[in-house]
C-alpha cells in the first residue's frame, strides 16, 4: 500500500450522462494524493470512452453488479485509504481533506463518514417516501460518503455480490466487526436522485433486500449467541 494515497473506486454501468461530472468532482478535491479507478460493469453505452478521457485507471468486467465492481476496484487499489463514489453522484471539494484530517487526528478511527445532500429533477412526492425509508435503515450512512482505511475494509470483508443493496449488507457487517468510525457534520457528498436510480426504478425489490439484509444480520447474531 502507498502511504497517504486515497484510492477512489467508481463503478459504472451505462452511466455516460453523469460519469464525467462524478470524475471531475474527484479531480477537484483539495486533497491531492489520489488514484481513481473506474470499473466499467459491462456498459453498452459510451461510459468507456468517456472514462478514458480522464486521468483514471479504467477496468472492465462483464455485468456483475455494483458489489462485484467495487470489489474489483479494491483488488486493484494501491492506496492506504479507500473511497467509493457512484457514477451519478458528486463529492464536495473538501471531502477527502476533512476526512483525512479526522483520521490523522484520531488514529484509532478506521473510517469517517459525512453528511449527504440529495439533489433531483424528480418532484418531492415521487422521491420522499423511499428516501425516508432508506434513511431509517442507514441513518444517512452511504458508501459515497465514507473514507476508510484499506486494512479496516479488508477486516470487515468485501461487498456481497448477491445484493442490490450491497452497502447495506456491508455496513451491517461493519457494525458486527465493531468498526471504529465517526461522521462529520459537514456535507461531503451530493446524491443525485433520478429516474434510473435503482431505489426509484425497483423500489419494492430494493425494499425487500433491505429487510433481507437486516434478517441476515439478525441470523448471524443468533448464531454468535448460540440461539
Amino acid at each position: 500500500m502507498i502511504s497517504n494515497l486515497v484510492t477512489v473506486i467508481i463503478p459504472v454501468y451505462n452511466g455516460e450522462h453523469y460519469l464525467g461530472e462524478a470524475i471531475k468532482s474527484v479531480i477537484a478535491q483539495t486533497y491531492r494524493s489520489i488514484e481513481i479507478i473506474v470499473v466499467d460493469d459491462g456498459s453498452t453505452d459510451a461510459s468507456a470512452r468517456l472514462a478514458q478521457q480522464f486521468p483514471v485507471r479504467y477496468c472492465f468486467q462483464p455485468h456483475s453488479g455494483s458489489g462485484a465492481a467495487r470489489n474489483y476496484g479494491v483488488e486493484q487499489a494501491r492506496g492506504e485509504f479507500l473511497a467509493f463514489l457512484d457514477a451519478d453522484d458528486l463529492w464536495m471539494p473538501e471531502k477527502l481533506t476533512r476526512q483525512i484530517s479526522a483520521l490523522t487526528a484520531q488514529p484509532e478511527l478506521e473510517a469517517v463518514f459525512g453528511q449527504v445532500e440529495q439533489f433531483s429533477s424528480l418532484d418531492a412526492e415521487s422521491k420522499a417516501p423511499f428516501a425516508r425509508f432508506e434513511e431509517t435503515i442507514l441513518n444517512g450512512l452511504l458508501a459515497g460518503a465514507m473514507l476508510i482505511r484499506h486494512a479496516a475494509f479488508i477486516r470487515v470483508g468485501m461487498f456481497g455480490t448477491h445484493w442490490n443493496v450491497d452497502f447495506v449488507d456491508w455496513y451491517l457487517r461493519a457494525q458486527e466487526a465493531k468498526l471504529e468510525f465517526t461522521s462529520l457534520p459537514e456535507v461531503v457528498m451530493c446524491r443525485r436522485v433520478h429516474t434510473n436510480n435503482l431505489t426509484i426504478r425497483s423500489r419494492e425489490t430494493v425494499r425487500t433486500e433491505y429487510i433481507l439484509a437486516l434478517k441476515s444480520a439478525l441470523d448471524r447474531r443468533r448464531v454468535r449467541l448460540g440461539k
